[in-house]
C-alpha cells in the first residue's frame, strides 16, 4: 500500500519522464553535416545536366535509368566483385593473424598489434605510390623476381585487377583484423579445451566452438572491409588506371570532369542503396542475433 504524502505525488510514484537534452547536440549535427547535404544530393540527382555543366532544375528520372547502361553496369559489376574479394582474402588472412595475436602471451598481444596498426602511422596516399613503385614493370618485384631467374620480361602487373586486389587487401587488412582480435580474445580457453576432450576433430574445434563464439567480429571485420573497398577511389585510381574503374572513380569523373553533377549524385544513391541492402541482408541472415 503506497504511502500518500499531503499536498504532493505519493512518495513511492514513478518520476515523471523528461526530454533527453543530451540528445539535442549530437542529432542537430547529424541534421546539419549530413541530413542536409544528403537531402541536397538526393534532389539533385532528378534534376538535368546544364548545357555547360552545372544544374538544371528540370524534374527527370533519366539519371537513374542511363545506369542500366552495359558500360556502367560492368563498372559496378567490377566494383562489387572486387569488394567481396577483397573482403574474402582479409577473412582468410585475418582470421589466423587474429587468432595468434589474440593466444599470445600478455607481454606479446601490445606489441603485435602495434605492428598491425603502424600502417596508419603513414598516409594512406603515400603508401599507395609505394605500392606502384613495387608493382610497376620496372619495379621492385619484377627486379628481384628478374634477377632470380624467374622470369625474363617485365610482369605487367600495375594497372591491373589484380593490382587493385592487392592494394585494397593491403589497405584494408587491418579492419579486419582487429575487430576478430577483439572477439577472439574473449574466447574462454577452456571451451576449446573441452571440445578436445571431447575428442573434437581440428575442424570441428573450429566450425563449432570457435567461429560461432567469434562471429560478431567477423560480421564487424566483414562490414568495415567491404563498404569502403566498394566505394574505394585512390587505390583503383593509382594502382588500376582507366582500365580498372569502379563506382567510386565513376562517381568523381561525374562530377569533376563531365560535370554530369545530376548522373553522379544518382550513381552515388544507388551505390549508398547497395551497400545498405547488401549490410541489412546480412546481419539479419547471419548476425543480428550475435550483435
Amino acid at each position: 500500500m503506497s504511502t500518500i504524502q499531503l499536498g504532493g505525488a505519493p512518495a513511492d510514484a514513478p518520476p515523471k519522464p523528461t526530454f533527453p537534452w543530451l540528445i539535442v547536440p549530437p542529432a542537430a549535427t547529424l541534421i546539419l553535416l549530413f541530413g542536409v547535404p544528403l537531402a541536397l544530393v538526393f534532389a539533385v540527382s532528378f534534376a538535368s545536366r546544364g548545357t555547360y555543366g552545372g544544374i538544371e532544375w528540370a524534374f527527370t528520372l533519366g539519371n537513374y535509368t542511363s545506369i542500366a547502361d552495359p558500360l556502367y553496369l560492368r563498372i559496378f559489376w567490377r566494383s562489387l566483385w572486387l569488394a567481396v574479394l577483397t573482403t574474402v582474402i582479409c577473412l582468410l588472412m585475418g582470421f589466423p593473424l587474429a587468432y595468434v595475436i589474440a593466444r599470445a602471451p600478455t607481454r606479446w598481444q601490445g606489441i603485435l598489434l602495434f605492428l598491425v596498426i603502424i600502417p596508419f602511422w603513414t598516409n594512406f596516399l603515400v603508401r599507395t605510390y609505394a605500392w606502384m613503385f613495387i608493382l610497376r614493370s620496372e619495379g621492385l618485384l619484377s627486379t628481384v623476381l628478374s634477377a632470380l631467374g624467374l622470369t625474363h620480361e617485365p610482369l605487367p602487373l600495375l594497372f591491373t585487377d589484380a593490382a587493385v586486389l592487392i592494394g585494397l587487401v593491403y589497405g584494408y587488412l587491418p579492419f579486419m583484423v582487429l575487430p576478430l582480435y577483439a572477439a577472439l580474445e574473449r574466447l574462454d580457453p577452456s571451451l576449446i579445451e573441452a571440445a578436445w576432450d571431447l575428442y573434437a576433430r581440428p575442424f570441428q574445434v573450429f566450425t563449432r566452438v570457435v567461429l560461432p563464439l567469434s562471429k560478431p567480429g567477423v560480421i564487424a571485420g566483414c562490414v568495415l572491409v567491404f563498404i569502403p573497398s566498394l566505394g574505394a577511389y585512390v587505390t583503383p585510381d593509382l594502382l588500376g588506371g582507366a582500365r580498372s574503374m569502379m563506382i567510386g572513380n565513376l562517381i568523381q569523373h561525374q562530377y569533376l570532369v563531365v560535370r554530369d553533377w545530376p548522373f553522379g549524385s544518382a550513381l552515388s544513391f544507388v551505390l549508398m542503396a547497395g551497400v545498405l541492402a547488401a549490410v541489412l541482408y546480412y546481419l539479419r541472415a547471419g548476425g543480428a542475433r550475435s550483435l
